[in-house]
């Protein structure tokens, strides 16, 4: 089974873990953007005890540039919050898609139309398999420039540039609405049109394809490896992260983790600034 929201019932020390499933901002990351010594160690013997370690991230496959010499074996990673499933191997630039689950164009524009006008002052960006795209007035929140500047509904047009590229998430940005409750307006707004979550400080949405999930992605990976979610040790900090942390058989929030992180998880670690991940990988070969 490979269910997405199931909580575990296992106690954590029963099943020995086949698979970690780490968050990278705010989780392994430290909050400079690096990936510590002590956590390059941990993930290094995890793997050497044959433990797979996937990345699985809201980030898209071309910032993963910091930890693509960290992937191992398997040279995979889960990206834009279950969007993608990218092999790292060959390095910066060379990643390949091994598994796309879209968000059709018509539930974008959907998605576009109605939280536009449940929430005036909402502006877009859109992110494809090699393309990123933003409205004129959309803050420069990514440290790139977009490929395309137009409204949403032009950019997920039929004649749009890349409009033979899957479209793998929308970002949705408010001004002054508080996050949380922005995320509340949205999914209430939205239905089932699309999933919706955020895994920023600030009022920034990320909407992907109906059902899609960290948590949906890393289930299908692992029933392509035989793998139970008793078997995987999860952790995160953020709402996007929420769905996994429930799904997997052991789960830790960060010490800096969102509130709703923290209740979804079955434990909790020091900060990602601490190393929290590697102190838990640490005790588990221990």
């Amino acid at each position: 089974m490979t269910s997405a929201t199931r909580q575990p019932q296992n106690p954590a020390s029963a099943v020995r873990p086949r698979l970690i499933a780490t968050d990278l901002d705010g989780t392994l990351l430290r909050d400079d953007k690096s990936v510590s010594p002590r956590t390059v160690a941990a993930l290094a013997a995890a793997e050497e005890a044959g433990i797979e370690v996937f990345f699985v991230t809201g980030r898209p496959a071309r910032w993963m540039d910091v930890v693509s010499d960290h992937v191992h074996g398997h040279g995979l990673a889960i990206c834009g919050n279950g969007a993608a499933v990218v092999d790292l191997h060959g390095g910066p630039g060379a990643h390949r898609f091994v598994k796309v689950r879209e968000l059709a164009r018509k539930n974008a524009l959907d998605t576009v139309r109605l939280l536009r006008d449940a929430a005036p002052g909402t502006v877009y960006a859109v992110e494809q398999t090699y393309g990123f795209h933003q409205e004129p007035d959309y803050p420069k929140l990514h440290l790139e420039v977009p490929d395309e500047l137009a409204p949403a509904e032009e950019l997920l047009g039929a004649d749009a540039p890349g409009a033979d590229e899957p479209v793998l998430k929308i970002l949705a940005f408010h001004p002054t609405l508080d996050p949380d409750a922005f995320l509340t307006l949205a999914r209430l707004t939205v239905g089932e049109r699309a999933n919706v979550t955020r895994s920023s400080p600030s009022a920034l949405l990320e909407i992907s394809g109906p059902g899609v999930s960290k948590a949906s992605t890393l289930a299908l990976c692992c029933a392509e490896r035989g793998i139970s979610h008793e078997q995987v040790v999860a952790f995160g900090d953020m709402p996007n992260d929420v769905e996994m942390l429930t799904w997997a058989g052991r789960s830790y929030a960060m010490g800096n983790a969102h509130p709703d992180v923290v209740a979804a998880a079955s434990g909790q670690t020091v900060a990602n600034n601490e190393d929290g991940v590697a102190v838990v990988i640490e005790r588990l070969l221990a």
